[in-house]
């Protein structure tokens, strides 16, 4: 049935809507204006764009290892990666100015939700010992950053083609401007948040 709508769609040249994009305009935006008591929708927290990086120290020594980072990401995230390079020479790292040294997608829109998604309900729950995420990595404007310590966990990745090792940054920018109100809207997007009992001991 899923797939015979998905055709109809398509032919139709109509687009999905994103799974949590619905659930955010139905469900999270009603739940969010009963609990902060404002009635504007405008002036409620909402997921801005998602910034998803690697940072890759050997590919100082090796290149390949900046084009290995850059292809997962793409698989990842449905959208090319960005070269990140170098903006100022750093002599103890042995660093050059304009070397490439990271790569990262911004993501907006549709794609920005469907990654959200696969990482809430795929990726997170295959990271080994995992225990939920911290409750303080916030910034202080209501923006939060996680990091995943390997790539494999997202599926689309295939193990055989990427050996080595490499983690990953994915920052979530909100409007909320409070750590608070953005804490209170990804909990309800089904971010695995920590205990506060837990998190204190």
């Amino acid at each position: 049935m899923a797939k015979a709508a998905t055709k109809a769609a398509k032919s139709d040249g109509e687009v999905p809507v994103p799974r949590l994009k619905e659930r955010f305009e139905n469900e999270i935006l009603p739940a969010m204006r009963e609990k902060f008591g404002r009635e504007n929708r405008l002036s409620l927290p909402r997921i801005q764009k998602i910034v998803v990086s690697m940072g890759v120290g050997s590919a100082m020594s090796d290149k390949k290892h900046i084009e290995e980072a850059a292809s997962a990401l793409t698989d990842i995230t449905g959208q090319k990666a960005l070269i990140c390079k170098a903006r100022k020479s750093i002599a103890n790292f042995r660093l050059r100015e304009g070397v490439a040294i990271g790569a990262k997608v911004t993501l907006r829109g549709a794609r920005m939700y469907e990654f959200l998604d696969r990482l809430i309900s795929i990726a997170l729950p295959r990271v080994r010992d995992f225990r939920g995420l911290k409750l303080n990595a916030f910034d202080g404007h209501g923006n939060y950053s996680l990091g995943l310590t390997e790539q494999l966990v997202f599926p689309e990745l295939n193990p055989d083609k990427y050996l080595r090792p490499q983690g990953m940054n994915i920052a979530i920018c909100c409007s909320a401007g409070s750590d608070d109100e953005s804490r209170e809207m990804l909990r309800l997007f089904g971010l695995p948040f920590k205990n506060p009992d837990e998190a204190a001991a």
